[in-house]
Order: C-alpha cells, then sequence, then structure tokens
C-alpha cells in the first residue's frame, strides 16, 4: 500500500534519540512559536501567494497556524489538546499522533489545501502521513510543508538531524516523489538574506 522507507531510506534513518511515548512529551502546553516573526511572515507570504482560502487541513498543528488571510474553513490537528483548542483560526480540531496512527480523520477529496508548518522532522512515518494527504486532498489540491533549521533534536529523525539545509528540502522532496499522486515539488528558500530563522518550503499539487 505504502513504498517501503526501509528500499528507499538508510536503516535508522527514522529512528529518534527520544523513542518514548510522543503523547507525553506534547503533553506539555507550548504557548510559544518555534521560529520567528519574519520566519512566519514568509509562511503566510507563502500561503497568500498560493491562494490557500478554501478548505484546509493544517497537520501536526498548535495554538497558531501561519496564515495570513484566514482560510474559508480551517481544520487543525496535532498532538496538544490545550494548544488546538486555543487555536483562534481553527474552526474543528482534533488531536492525532500520526507517528503512531498516520490515517487522517477526513474523507476522501475534502480539502483544497494541506499544510505542515515546522514539523514534518517529527514524521517518523513519513511516507503514510504523505499517502494520506494526497487522498484528503481534491484534485489540483497542494500539501505545502514549511520548515526552518530548528527542532526538539531528540524528537527529530536521525536523518534529518544528520544533514544540512540543502539535504533536509531533498529528504521531503523525495516523500512527495515517492507518494503516488502527487506532481513533481517545488522547493524554494523563503527569506534568503534574511537575518534570523531561515525559512524552506517544500509543496507539491495533487494530480
Amino acid at each position: 500500500m505504502y513504498p517501503d522507507p526501509a528500499s528507499a531510506f538508510p536503516s535508522g534513518f527514522f529512528t529518534r534519540s527520544d523513542e518514548s511515548d510522543d503523547a507525553a512529551f506534547y503533553a506539555f502546553d507550548r504557548f510559544v512559536t518555534h521560529i520567528d516573526d519574519g520566519a512566519i511572515a514568509a509562511i503566510g507570504d507563502l500561503y497568500d501567494e498560493l491562494e490557500l482560502t478554501g478548505d484546509v487541513l493544517d497537520i501536526c498543528s498548535s495554538w497558531i497556524s501561519h496564515f495570513a488571510s484566514e482560510p474559508n474553513r480551517l481544520a487543525v490537528t496535532g498532538m496538544n489538546e490545550n494548544e488546538l483548542a486555543s487555536n483562534e483560526m481553527a474552526d474543528e480540531w482534533w488531536v492525532a499522533d500520526l507517528n503512531v496512527d498516520p490515517i487522517l480523520a477526513a474523507p476522501d477529496d475534502s480539502f483544497d489545501a494541506v499544510t505542515c508548518a515546522v514539523s514534518v522532522d517529527y514524521l517518523a512515518r513519513p511516507l503514510e502521513v504523505f499517502a494520506e494527504v494526497a487522498r484528503v486532498l481534491r484534485p489540483g489540491g497542494v500539501f505545502v510543508c514549511t520548515f526552518s533549521n530548528r527542532c526538539f533534536p531528540t524528537k527529530a529523525i536521525h536523518g534529518w538531524l544528520t544533514t544540512d539545509d540543502a539535504g533536509r528540502c531533498e529528504i521531503v522532496a523525495r516523500y512527495f516523489a515517492l507518494t503516488t499522486g502527487f506532481e513533481p515539488a517545488v522547493v524554494e528558500h523563503r527569506n534568503p538574506g534574511a537575518p534570523g530563522d531561515p525559512l524552506f518550503a517544500v509543496h507539491a499539487h495533487r494530480s
């Protein structure tokens, strides 16, 4: 059903130094931003550029979704109930640990866009998650992954930590390439020369 990660990535690529229950790690409320204001603005600019105005699902989300312009409907899913409940843009939300169960609780073809901001590095089963995103996207819909060079290192996958920014862009582009249903991915450095956090984006439309 899904591509075999063992045939596409080295042994240990998706392991993490802290393999304890993610639910315990994320039980602690973190009402903070994990990138600086400039990088957040770069995400909002990208979402506006891609016209994410319809029905949008924000996976691995938190108390804030980085939209400059609020979409028509925003559903969010993530690990911390209090954070998700505090997301003022969200019309609906639910708690989900995609590393335990990558199935998205949504019907086929139900969203115009799916976003994943500064969290793709924590996915231990990314090919299954990307396949689920393709399932819930409508034809022509877009999946947008954004990330910087900051993370919780104990929860990021080993393959992410052992490469550089260009390598991380290649990792996410490869996830798209290995997932049936996506067009070739676009890879971008959205704020080159910015004095603060860099912001990278890899996105692709559902075919």
